[in-house]
């Protein structure tokens, strides 16, 4: 057992929250099923969730497009003038700092493998792949995490803000743990091979139900084991 392994199982409501947690992805998995995602090529996959940073889906998707119609192949992003680069993926925001972050990723990724396939990372550990993936500027767990699971099949757990929240007011993680703390606690709770589902899912819920503003409780199948609607249960009463 690793010493970060240690510390999770340390945590005195860790084996709770397990528990909780196979109750929370049975449900999920009865009421949203088995969802259906795209998978990318895991070179696609990083650039287009480093273009998601701080954007929502459609501005991403958009920015994206406008990238490979522009530039049919990453060595020509790689080689383009960046500020061609920046004009393409405008509509996700933040171009002066995407634009150039894209292209040092595919400049390193070309001096340390000879090519722009990220593929042979399947044969790598998972931990050694999050560790490399993580070492390029503005890439972080999340970013990591998403290339590993849904492009690579290697075991991760992304925690995006919908998961950050939902897990919150579920009571899957302590509350005052970090987003990137939350990914090995969370990756700690839910089994490997259900990662992939718990994610979606959880993003789903999130998305669908337990809003940032105004959860929709009343809708909610989780209600029962949920923290935030145990707390907010009495104020619900006396209204």
């Amino acid at each position: 057992m690793t010493q970060k392994d240690t510390a999770l199982t340390l945590d005195p409501e860790f084996e709770q929250r397990k528990q909780k947690a196979a109750i929370v992805y049975d449900r999920l998995f009865e009421n949203f099923g088995l969802p259906d995602w795209p998978t990318q090529p895991a070179l696609d996959e990083l650039i287009n969730t480093i273009l998601s940073q701080n954007t929502n889906d459609r501005n991403r998707d958009l920015a994206f497009e406008n990238l490979r119609c522009r530039f049919p192949t990453w060595e020509e992003v790689r080689d383009a003038p960046t500020e061609d680069v920046i004009d393409c993926i405008r509509p996700a925001g933040l171009g002066n700092q995407k634009g150039p972050r894209i292209q040092t990723v595919l400049r390193r990724v070309t001096e340390e493998t000879g090519g722009l396939d990220l593929a042979f990372l399947k044969n790598w550990e998972p931990q050694r792949v999050r560790d490399w993936l993580t070492g390029f500027n503005g890439v972080g767990l999340k970013t990591a995490s998403i290339v590993m699971v849904f492009s690579l099949g290697l075991p991760a757990f992304p925690v995006d803000t919908h998961i950050y929240r939902v897990s919150g007011r579920l009571g899957l993680r302590p509350q005052k743990m970090t987003a990137d703390q939350a990914h090995d606690y969370l990756g700690a709770l839910f089994p490997p091979e259900t990662y992939r589902t718990g994610h979606i899912n959880l993003i789903l819920l999130g998305r669908r139900i337990c809003f940032a503003r105004n959860p929709n409780c009343p809708a909610c199948f989780l209600r029962d084991v949920c923290d935030y609607y145990r707390a907010i249960q009495p104020a619900n009463e006396n209204s």
